[in-house]
């Protein structure tokens, strides 16, 4: 038996392998578990703090959703800059606005194109969903975009100018139409031509007040693509390279997007509703009337309180809307003349005057020469005739008030009947019973006892009294 085969010896100093392995000794095998554990830590840390190029990827391509509901006013345009601006905060991959408006004020909608032009990432506008439309300053929307897309089962177009007179034309002056008219389509082609649009035909819209369906609007070139909903546009946008505005070209990444909605805060739905036309001219002739009705009626004080908010709140509208000095002067001769209409018998001119006034104030309200926005002639009619009726009836009122005889104090006394007590005579007084009540009474003429006389006169506690009935 070889020397280092001898049984006194361990087994581990044998022979280094085992199994074809090394066998470690007890302290380093400490110092290869923690080796191995330190490798694995360093490798973990490394994957948190250092994402892949494809985490990177999905986490950049943000969506936010916008959407432009109802008609274009200050607070929508407010609500668009504010959601852009929130875009470009995340590094958004896409904006898309989705869009159902039949139109609305010309200033708010050159606002949200400015937004929308200057824009750091690309803008898609969306008219849907089925049934929707995006009309007169939504046509206008629609084409300065990045991306224009329409639903199934919509339509756009009608952008013809209107002055100021809600949804119904006035005959105008041919230049001034003209003016006008040739403004709105070189403001449409200012931008519609650099987006790769047909400039040409989106100009009948407004010439013609022609409309286009979506099928229409996609072979006449004015918008990119018609998708059935929003996850169908985002796949079709997804690997798609467009032109900004400023030359600029960019390849949209969607396949891993995250969509984020940007809603209208609690207080922009509020304001909304105000600075509507037909609202803001709601909350003015209520205000007026409430006020009124203060005035002329004091001590009711609810009218007064209703009357109050309301016109502070039509005056807040006024500061945001284009609101026309004109309409407002129309308005407040119409009130005069409803007024004057109770206090002389014109045989209605007046009131009649006031009507058309108010009528044609409500029409001219809003300044908004590119589009259809204004007070509707349905609201000014349904307002403008119960007010007119409402203030001559309360003018009246108080003029047939003014007629009516005190019912306290001396004047009661004047004209009143009473019986004589004791008799009356110019130089010897005598007593009166008047309402119950006993009064000393003196009289140019003697009156008997029991005798009816009338009060013409009150000095201090002493009437002045004359038969009602002398024989």
């Amino acid at each position: 038996m070889l020397d280092d085969e001898a049984p006194g010896r361990s087994s581990l100093t044998r022979g280094s392998h085992r199994c074809g392995r090394p066998v470690p000794r007890a302290g380093s095998r400490a110092r290869w578990v923690l080796t191995r554990f330190g490798i694995f830590s360093a490798a973990l840390w490394a994957v948190l703090a250092f994402p892949t190029n494809a985490d990177e990827h999905s986490a950049s391509s943000t969506v936010l959703d916008l959407n432009l509901d109802g008609e274009v006013n200050p607070i929508l345009a407010t609500y668009i800059d504010e959601g852009l601006t929130d875009a470009a905060n995340r590094h958004a991959s896409l904006v898309v606005i989705t869009m159902d408006t039949p139109g609305g004020l010309s200033d708010s909608m050159k606002v949200i194109i400015q937004h929308i032009l200057n824009a750091r990432m690309p803008v898609a506008v969306y008219v849907t969903p089925t049934g929707a439309r995006g009309a007169s300053a939504g046509f206008f929307i629609l084409l300065s975009a990045d991306i224009a897309a329409m639903a199934p089962g919509t339509h756009t177009g009608a952008a013809s100018p209107l002055i100021g007179v809600g949804a119904y034309p006035v005959a105008i002056d041919e230049t001034l139409r003209r003016k006008i008219t040739n403004d709105a389509t070189a403001f449409l082609r200012s931008f519609a031509d650099k987006r790769g649009r047909n400039p040409q035909l989106a100009e009948t819209a407004v010439t013609e007040a022609r409309a286009f369906t979506e099928k229409e609007a996609l072979e006449g070139k004015m918008i990119d693509l018609i998708a059935t909903n929003e996850e169908d546009l985002l796949q079709k946008l997804d690997g798609r390279e467009i032109t900004r505005f400023d030359g600029a070209r960019t390849k949209l990444a969607l396949a891993n997007c995250v969509r984020v909605s940007f809603h209208l805060s609690g207080r922009q739905r509020f304001l909304a509703r105000i600075v509507a036309p037909d609202i803001f001219f709601l909350l003015l002739i209520v205000g007026v009337l409430g006020l009124y009705t203060e005035f002329t009626h004091p001590g009711m004080i609810a009218p007064g309180v209703v009357g109050g908010i309301c016109l502070l709140l039509a005056l807040y509208a006024m500061q945001l809307l284009p609101v026309n000095i004109v309409g407002v002067a129309l308005i407040l001769l119409a009130l005069t003349m409803f007024v004057l209409e109770a206090k002389y018998t014109s045989h209605g001119v007046l009131v009649t005057g006031g009507i058309i006034s108010m009528l044609l104030g409500a029409l001219f309200l809003i300044r908004s020469p590119l589009t259809a926005g204004g007070v509707s002639i349905g609201i000014a009619l349904a307002v403008t005739l119960p007010f007119a009726a409402i203030t001559v009836f309360l003018m009246r009122l108080v003029l047939r008030s003014r007629q009516w005889k005190s019912s306290t104090g001396r004047e009661e006394l004047l004209g009143a009947q009473g019986v004589v007590v004791s008799p009356v005579a110019a130089t010897a007084e005598g007593l009166i019973r008047i309402h119950g009540e006993l009064w000393r009474a003196i009289s140019p003429q003697p009156v008997p006892e029991g005798r009816s006389v009338r009060v013409t006169k009150v000095e201090g506690l002493k009437l002045h009294v004359e038969p009602t009935n002398i024989s």
